[in-house]
């Protein structure tokens, strides 16, 4: 996978799924937010740290289609990298994958930069700057 692509390790607990054994379409959400917070802490920017220093990143749309089920117990890979990133605006695009290499989910989360206040402000240089790898144009959503 390239570079550009942060990829982080899944495993479904029983509490993300329903009766019939699949995960419940909102805890794909959950998956995603433990992604992006491992991505941030990644790149040396743990979220709370920013959180501390007066900026969040709430999430302001979400695209995602659905392809498949994931059960209790799959291990599942979530790849993530940056769609957008300018100004205050952060959008990540998405793929996890089932660990037969099928994919159960793909799409993107729409993210404004704020103040704790909720105003816009825009991201911080050195974030921007630690982002840069992951950014790439192209998003697939079929």
């Amino acid at each position: 996978m390239s570079d550009s692509v942060f990829q982080h390790q899944h495993r479904v607990v029983y509490a993300e799924c329903t009766v019939g054994n699949h995960v419940y379409y909102a805890r794909y959400l959950d998956m995603l937010e433990e992604a992006r917070g491992e991505l941030f802490r990644r790149a040396g920017r743990p979220l709370l740290g920013l959180q501390e220093g007066g900026l969040a990143f709430p999430v302001i749309g979400v695209e995602i289609a659905y392809k498949g089920p994931a059960r209790y117990d799959d291990c599942l890979t979530i790849e993530l990298w940056i769609t957008e990133m300018r100004g205050v605006r952060l959008n990540f695009g998405f793929r996890i994958l089932h660990a037969n290499g099928a994919t159960l989910a793909e799409g993107e989360t729409r993210h404004v930069c704020a103040g704790l206040d909720e105003k816009p402000k825009r991201m911080p240089s050195d974030l921007s700057e630690r982002f840069a790898p992951f950014l790439r144009q192209e998003i697939k959503i079929h």
